[in-house]
């Protein structure tokens, strides 16, 4: 059957569009405005906590959320109006739903949505209800907004894994033309400042390929899979070999740019790249649009070209020690184009045995015995999840004393505002807090007038709708969008529930000013953390999961290639690490003053790991090519290859303060330089060498710069 082709944010919004539309007729029918405001903030939480699963999971998913949201409700209204039990609770709610995220993605939302139901249901509390009232709507909301996905899952039910897909190809294709860039000789001197951007968009398409894989797990582990799911999956297999490819490095590009300067060598490769762009970039639009992919002859002859310009380079210049670094940048280009002429290949019929065969690492955590453990590890002031727990449960303290001191009758939109406004970093709350601000001010004016100009219940039911779909939809791109309806759905819901909106306006202004001063506090004084900055961890972490990644490949140099989940495991944590290191540098560079002593530190061990994840991403590349020549290469000298990049590994993932690693360093290289491939040896062979060797280089200047940064980290820890 064949997707409808819609957006994929129309898509994504249409549950909360219909929810809130129903919640509305059903307002609007019985004149229940008493209630409204608890019903329409259930729908809101539904959103919130709304995850991405199969329909078995979304109903083990809306199972737990129900659970968790009555009891949570329900411990609200029991002791709200005890100020010492309701403050008691609230903090260990802070606390503990906070220490829960620790665990997995699905733990941490779900823990978030309770945490935000119990200050809903302080929010819409009356004395006038009874008690049970607001749990009930609040748990009637999530329950309508979650049977409205479920019926939009089983009329779209792999809709999520094809839009995912479409973002992951357009991510690569942005990472290729940046790529593409490197082949440019007028450029050749502001290769440094390319890598860092490289690397920045290589987090992208890593963000892009975790959603695309947390879709397809969720759906593959189901026992009856559906056959087109099969076709999904070998298009996301086939969208990581693409990658490892082009992230991988087989030259130095400032050498190679300088000596075809005057070739049309490398023009040819750059616009053959900027081709496979665009060719992902038409997939990304096929699959939205739920098109066949057709591969671009184009391609193909470009790629022809290639050849026959690099053999003309050859003969009018002869070979010498660069030239198999050039001959593998080439085969390694074009064999992206027999993985752009696999996608139109692609059928379901073919893979729907491959689907039954091809495993994806799991996610969930979901015993007893691996929970606990991942709790545990977090009890440490290193963790950010503990230090984000304790901030937020002493914020939520002090929130309570001022609106219980001062006695405040909405004052808990302090507390609200201060919960969503902090966050577990500096930067990232003060960017919040900014946006935070400036939409509840305009949506202040907005809300408070609106009710003026629409007397009638229907007209702003509409405006509720209106508002609050637009909030769901804004929520991630446009904070301060979302938080400017938001604000203005509040305030149209208190007058639906006669309320005064002029008081209303100003408390909810008041109270969002408060709470995010409270917030921007916390995180400037309450265990910051440039005091904690993981910068060194980080990057050993890197280099251990790139030790990994190079362990599997020389395994398959010895026992053949075979895209396992073991090696897309390790080449996917490789991958992931990069990527957090590369978001921990962009983090510090939104704090020059705090971590300017650090931050070029940063910079060269972000550029430096990049640079030995793309080698070893050469020799990932390499394996097909090696798989070929296993005829004429003895197996002696594979399995040489394969224990020179094993002990190349294991150097990697020693410690940098190991008295014994410059000894090792040592008899590794001199182990290099005895097997150094003859000019009359296989091309293969020396390309292995120079990747092996690459590899050996980089290694002291990473260490180097971890030391750098470790000096550099004992001046920061003193900054006021």
């Amino acid at each position: 059957m064949r997707t409808i082709p819609v957006r994929a944010g129309y898509l994504a919004n249409l549950p909360m569009l219909l929810s809130m539309v129903l919640a509305a007729l059903w307002v609007w029918y019985t004149g229940n405005t008493a209630e409204s405001t608890a019903l329409f903030l259930g729908i809101i939480a539904g959103g919130l906590v709304d995850l991405d699963d199969g329909f078995t999971g979304r109903l083990r998913n809306l199972f737990y959320t129900l659970i968790h949201f009555s009891l949570a409700a329900t411990a609200v209204q029991w002791t709200f109006g005890h100020p010492l039990a309701f403050s008691l609770l609230m903090i260990w709610a802070a606390f503990t739903m906070t220490m829960m995220g620790a665990i997995d993605a699905r733990y941490r939302t779900i823990a978030f949505g309770t945490l935000l139901v119990m200050l809903y249901t302080v929010l819409t509390y009356s004395p006038k209800l009874p008690w049970y009232t607001n749990p009930l709507m609040l748990i009637c909301g999530t329950s309508l907004f979650s049977i409205c996905t479920l019926v939009l899952h089983l009329l779209f039910p792999n809709r999520p894994v094809q839009d995912n897909l479409s973002g992951a190809f357009a991510r690569l294709a942005d990472y290729m033309l940046v790529k593409a860039q490197f082949f440019d000789p007028d450029e050749a001197d502001l290769l440094a400042e390319k890598e860092l951007a490289l690397a920045m968009k290589n987090t992208a398409v890593i963000e892009g390929f975790n959603r695309c894989r947390a879709a397809l797990f969720y759906r593959l582990r189901r026992q009856h899979r559906q056959r087109s799911l099969g076709t999904l999956l070998q298009y996301y297999l086939t969208a990581q070999n693409i990658h490892e490819r082009i992230s991988s490095r087989h030259v130095d590009y400032a050498a190679l740019a300088h000596r075809l300067a005057h070739s049309d060598l490398i023009y040819r490769i750059q616009r053959l790249i900027v081709l496979q762009a665009q060719a992902c970039q038409h997939m990304s639009e096929c699959l939205h649009e739920d098109k066949h992919y057709v591969f671009n002859p184009m391609l193909r002859r470009a790629g022809e070209g290639i050849e026959q310009a690099a053999e003309r380079y050859c003969a009018e210049n002869g070979c010498d020690e660069d030239t198999p670094g050039l001959q593998q940048l080439i085969a390694n280009v074009l064999g992206i184009n027999e993985q752009l002429l696999w996608l139109e290949q692609v059928k379901t019929g073919a893979t729907a045995e491959a689907v039954n065969e091809t495993q994806i690492a799991g996610l969930d955590v979901d015993r007893i015995r691996d929970i606990l453990p991942a709790v545990r590890a977090h009890f440490t002031l290193q963790s950010n999840v503990l230090r984000h727990a304790v901030r937020l449960a002493i914020l939520t303290a002090v929130s309570c004393v001022v609106v219980e001191g001062c006695q405040l009758k909405m004052g808990y939109w302090i507390l609200l505002t201060g919960v969503i406004v902090c966050q577990p970093n500096y930067s990232a709350t003060t960017v919040r807090l900014k946006q935070r601000i400036v939409g509840t001010l305009l949506g202040v004016v907005v809300g408070s007038v609106l009710p003026y100009f629409v007397p009638t219940l229907a007209g702003r039911l509409v405006i509720v709708v209106v508002s609050t779909v637009l909030f769901f939809a804004f929520r991630v791109r446009r904070y301060s969008f979302s938080t400017f309806f938001i604000t203005v759905q509040v305030l149209v819901g208190f007058a639906i529930i006669g309320m005064d909106t002029q008081s209303a306006m100003l408390s909810r202004f008041v109270d969002t000013i408060l709470g995010s001063v409270l917030a921007w506090c916390a995180v400037s004084y309450l265990w910051p953390d440039w005091r904690y900055l993981t910068l060194g961890r980080i990057a050993r972490r890197a280099l251990c999961s790139d030790a990994a990644y190079l362990r599997q490949v020389a395994r398959q140099l010895q026992q053949g290639l075979r895209d396992d989940v073991d090696y897309r495991l390790a080449r996917r944590t490789a991958h992931e690490l990069a990527a957090t290191l590369s978001n921990t540098v962009a983090d510090m560079s939104m704090e020059p003053e705090r971590y300017g002593r650090r931050l070029p530190e940063g910079k060269t061990i972000l550029q430096l790991n990049y640079v030995l994840l793309s080698c070893i991403s050469a020799l990932g590349a390499l394996r097909a090519q090696v798989d070929r020549m296993r005829p004429q290469l003895t197996p002696q000298r594979i399995q040489h290859w394969s224990v020179i990049a094993s002990e190349l590994a294991e150097l990697m993932a020693q410690d940098a303060a190991d008295a014994v690693l410059q000894a090792e360093w040592s008899k590794l290289a001199t182990d290099l330089a005895q097997s150094r491939p003859q000019a009359d040896e296989d091309v293969v062979e020396k390309v292995l060498w120079r990747q092996l060797h690459r590899l050996h280089e980089q290694l002291p200047a990473y260490w180097q710069a971890l030391q750098a940064d470790a000096r550099a980290g004992t001046a920061v820890q003193e900054y006021p």
